[in-house]
């Protein structure tokens, strides 16, 4: 079992798609196979791009249907307060948080769609690897998480 900080990358794509990789994560967390972390910032980005008309029109699941896959991730995430700002300058400034949420929660990863985002920072923090929904599944599957793996 892991502790993981889904970005909302992920989540959308699971929205929007009827099978893969993104869907897959969230099923793992969901059956409880893998511990989500999640922050305030998290969960107010996860409903902001969640009720995008954009997204609703593209997703094969139902405005009421999003909302109770959403409340049953919220239901098995692990809520962590951040009580320290970390400031690794990533690329998008926004993204800071997800570090900050990964350090607060001893996560072991971050899965992300964004990776030349989230991998460019200028502080490194060696414990959390970021990787893609692909990658942390195929690392799943064969129970290697190290770093050979994940370069």
């Amino acid at each position: 079992m892991a502790n993981i900080v889904i970005d909302t990358s992920v989540l959308i794509s699971a929205l929007i798609s009827k099978q893969g990789a993104s869907r897959q994560v969230l099923r793992l967390v969901l059956q409880r196979v893998h511990t989500a972390l999640i922050s305030n910032s998290l969960f107010f980005e996860y409903q902001d791009v969640s009720q995008r008309t954009d997204i609703i029109e593209r997703s094969p699941l139902t405005i009421a249907e999003i909302h109770a896959l959403l409340n049953a991730l919220y239901s098995v995430c692990e809520w962590i307060p951040i009580y320290y700002l970390w400031r690794p300058n990533l690329i998008d400034e926004g993204d800071n948080f997800l570090i900050e949420l990964a350090l607060a929660g001893n996560a072991n990863y971050i899965i992300t769609h964004n990776l030349k985002d989230l991998r460019h920072a200028e502080l490194h923090f060696p414990n959390i690897q970021i990787v893609s929904p692909d990658l942390f599944l195929t690392g799943a599957s064969n129970g290697n998480f190290n770093d050979s793996f994940i370069r």
